[in-house]
């Protein structure tokens, strides 16, 4: 495939600017399609996995769309909303958009619970452009009469099948119908579950599908493989495999809050500092934990699902599901917070006897076998048969020697 520049992609000199001041130059597969599709002012139902670049995807368009009318008008009112399941993905989602956006005098707000609305309302008072939300706030805001969408234009609904699985299809259903029904919609999921697929049908006018990745697969550049453990066994395999050197940064999820803390203990008891982020942990925590791991300081970061949604790590080393998330399409999105934007990336999973049935769910899902590391020092006292074994860890990311302690 002829691969383009964002040169090709007839984009305004103040974004084209920002974009290289980014290092950006050659757009993803989902960002070449999409937008030239939302400058149209086409619907997208977008299917992309994480990784692939799609907040730049409507990101971008959006500041040109937006920077083309306050020629005529600088009336700051809401013209753009952008839904997304958790904290981390709308924070990382606003600063895409002042990075993008910074030539563009195109100003953008994010709304979020869990901490004290005072300082958001305040930004709200003073004017945005683009609306970046969690549902709960956003709809909470509504009510005390902070956000007006009357004069929105583009909605975009970003990690749908998330939002589903988070509970919060209702709270959607309840924020379109706020919205003005003359708008141009955006909708992208990494999976396509059949409510998913309903509400698309009902959200979009006559929508273009964008799919750079078949549905349910995983990135192909992602060295996968399997750890069968006994449960007990965990902790000391984690801390035997993150003993070496070579993995500079690994994210490691746990499938609760109490089990990401304990690896965090654990690992501490091993000389391996790590920080974990979930749902009972402050805003100010989470976001200093995440920073920490962003900038080396720490380079292990424990994380539930939740809670790992935004994560976006240049070169992240490792992907460790330590416990097999209950739904497949989880592994999908977790295995995608390595191999980020074309990169290269190693996932692996610990299995304990409790957990072969998810994984038989999961590789039904991802049409593959997982290959299996059959020489470890804990491998599991149950027998596993029927499925491809590989003797040793792989040489790409383990190349020396572990040490016995």
């Amino acid at each position: 495939m002829t691969l383009i520049s964002f040169d090709s992609l007839n984009l305004i000199p103040q974004i084209k600017k920002a974009l290289s001041d980014e290092g950006y130059t050659i757009p993803t597969p989902i960002q070449a399609e999409a937008i030239p599709l939302m400058l149209e002012g086409k619907d997208i139902f977008g299917i992309a996995q994480t990784g692939t670049g799609k907040t730049a995807a409507f990101a971008i368009p959006i500041l040109q769309i937006l920077h083309s009318q306050s020629k005529h008008n600088n009336r700051r009112v809401i013209k753009t909303l952008i839904c997304t399941p958790t904290r981390e993905l709308a924070v990382q989602i606003g600063e895409s958009f002042s990075a993008y956006g910074r030539h563009t005098g195109i100003r953008n707000a994010v709304v979020f619970g869990g901490v004290g609305q005072l300082p958001q309302t305040k930004a709200l008072e003073k004017g945005v452009d683009v609306l970046i939300a969690t549902p709960g706030r956003l709809l909470d805001l509504i009510n005390q009469g902070f956000i007006d969408l009357k004069h929105l234009q583009i909605f975009v609904l970003d990690e749908a099948d998330r939002m589903l699985d988070m509970g919060f299809i209702h709270d959607i259903k309840r924020i379109i119908h706020e919205i003005p029904e003359k708008r141009q919609s955006v909708c992208f999921s990494a999976t396509m579950p059949p409510e998913i697929l309903r509400l698309a049908e009902k959200m979009l006018k006559n929508p273009v599908k964008v799919e750079v990745t078949p549905q349910a697969t995983t990135v192909e550049i992602i060295e996968q493989s399997v750890y069968y453990v006994d449960k007990i066994n965990k902790k000391t395999l984690l801390a035997h495999i993150l003993k070496n050197a070579e993995i500079t940064s690994a994210l490691v999820f746990t499938r609760t809050k109490h089990g990401a803390d304990r690896v965090v203990k654990e690992l501490k008891q091993y000389n391996i500092p790590a920080s974990a982020i979930h749902g009972n942990k402050t805003q100010n925590i989470r976001q200093k934990a995440l920073n920490d791991f962003k900038q080396g300081k720490i380079r292990v970061l424990v994380a539930t699902d939740i809670a790992a949604r935004g994560i976006d790590i240049e070169e992240l080393s490792l992907v460790v599901n330590y416990d097999l998330p209950n739904i497949p399409e989880t592994y999908v999105h977790r295995i995608g917070r390595t191999g980020r934007a074309g990169a290269g990336g190693i996932a692996i999973s610990f299995c304990d006897i409790e957990e072969r049935m998810l994984l038989k769910d999961i590789q039904k899902l991802i049409g593959r076998k997982i290959p299996v590391v059959s020489e470890h020092p804990f491998v599991a006292t149950e027998p596993v048969i029927e499925q491809q074994h590989i003797k040793k860890t792989p040489a790409r990311l383990y190349r020396k020697s572990f040490r016995k302690y």
